[in-house]
């Protein structure tokens, strides 16, 4: 018995409602752009500045309690993680301990790294610390301009990519949908403020690609019924390609969301952050690829004449059926 999210053959119209979809998603996005601006991002140690310092230890790595150690001290935000490294001895447990820039200071200052330092000796009296570190606004606001740089550059590497492998047409909708992804993500953690800080730039990033790789099988598909079905309407071929594909796009989101929520649940503090990025992208990359992607090209139109020798090139994995 074969397990199946939704039914084998489908026929719902996803474009009958395509003016309160697209409404929604432009609802969304001013609404994101004005929590920007009027909250901004909660920005964490990596942007904001601040000390990390390097612990190492005969003891097991416990963040809970190394935290529980530093909270009487009210440093604000503290990120605490282990380091693997399979070079590392068995009694050589070392952790990263990231202390946001107090208020007024470019980094922590002597005195509280020192305080620090003696309230983790509590936990090991033996603990040593090999490094000391600090991250100055300077080098935080490079490090911004850096992420946004990057998100941008692969948004630009995207609109190259299905240019050249469809159509313009294709390549708007799909960067239209990764922008209105990117943007609804930024907007969530910016209402939110949950802590915005390099690993959540990683998860935009990872949200690119999985919502680009879901378009593209939509497109695929499209562009090869766009052949089969000669004198169909556009929204009629849009249509039975995004029910064609439904099976697989529904499984993948949801054996995705399965796995990303048991991290959420079981993988602590240091992770939540970028799996919470991660679920989010999940569900609105999802919903994009369907109903803003797929409506943008079916308001651009697009030829139907293309001279591709083999019109099943290329679309080998766009008929999986879970």
């Amino acid at each position: 018995m074969r397990l199946r999210l939704v039914p084998a053959q489908t026929n719902w119209d996803f474009f009958s409602r395509s003016k309160y979809t697209l409404g929604l998603s432009a609802f969304l996005v001013v609404l994101a752009f004005v929590s920007f601006i009027l909250q901004g991002l909660n920005y964490g140690i990596d942007f904001r500045g601040g000390t990390t310092i390097r612990t190492e230890s005969a003891q097991a790595v416990d963040p809970a309690v190394y935290r529980d150690a530093l909270t009487p001290l009210n440093l604000g935000d503290i990120s605490i993680t282990e380091v693997f490294d399979p070079t590392f001895g068995p009694d050589q447990n070392v952790a990263m301990i990231r202390i946001e820039a107090q208020e007024g200071d470019e980094s922590v200052a002597v005195e509280t790294v020192k305080s620090v330092q003696a309230a983790l000796q509590t936990v090991d009296p033996e603990m040593k610390f090999p490094s000391v570190e600090s991250v100055g606004p300077k080098v935080s606001g490079e490090l911004i301009q850096t992420a946004a740089i990057a998100v941008i550059l692969a948004i630009a590497a995207v609109l190259v990519y299905i240019w050249l492998r469809f159509e313009w047409q294709f390549a708007v909708g799909a960067v239209a949908a990764l922008v209105h992804d990117v943007i609804l993500t930024l907007g969530v953690f910016s209402e939110i403020q949950i802590k915005f800080d390099l690993a959540i730039i990683a998860a935009l990033l990872t949200i690119v690609g999985y919502s680009l790789n879901d378009t593209v099988v939509v497109f695929d598909r499209v562009r090869e019924n766009l052949r089969k079905y000669k004198k169909k309407d556009l929204s009629e071929v849009l249509n039975i390609s995004i029910n064609e594909t439904l099976s697989r796009t529904v499984m993948t989101s949801v054996t995705t969301l399965l796995a990303l929520i048991s991290l959420y649940v079981l993988g602590g503090d240091v992770i939540r952050g970028f799996v919470f990025a991660m679920i989010w992208g999940v569900i609105v990359g999802t919903y994009s690829s369907v109903f803003v992607a797929s409506a943008i090209l079916l308001y651009l139109g697009v030829k139907r004449d293309w001279s591709k020798p083999d019109a099943n090139a290329g679309n080998q994995y766009a008929n999986i059926d879970p």
